[in-house]
């Protein structure tokens, strides 16, 4: 999923979402709804940041939860900055909801 993440691949790292799947802040509005949404909404930001790029600094898993602690550059030049990202598995091994926390 991060290859594709880094690769700028909207529509390969959208397919790793259930098609009702959702990115949202921890506990707050959603961000983008649905497989379509996620690959809509990442495209923009893969067009106004091709050089985005992320490492996973650590990598948890529970049950049907898997956290991602992150360190995110939208420029090579700029401030990365980090991320812990929730992950919940509804449809095997479809993401039914990722949660951000900033």
């Amino acid at each position: 999923m991060i290859e594709r993440y880094n690769a700028g691949d909207a529509e390969g790292y959208a397919a790793f979402f259930a098609k009702d799947g959702v990115e949202a802040m921890y506990r707050g509005a959603e961000l983008r709804v649905g497989r379509d949404g996620v690959r809509e909404g990442n495209a923009k930001t893969f067009a106004d940041f091709p050089q985005n790029r992320a490492i996973v600094l650590e990598r948890q898993a529970f049950g049907e939860y898997v956290t991602l602690h992150e360190r995110v550059w939208r420029t090579p030049e700029g401030d990365p900055f980090e991320v812990l990202s929730i992950y919940s598995f509804a449809e095997g091994d479809k993401i039914s909801r990722v949660e951000f926390v900033r």
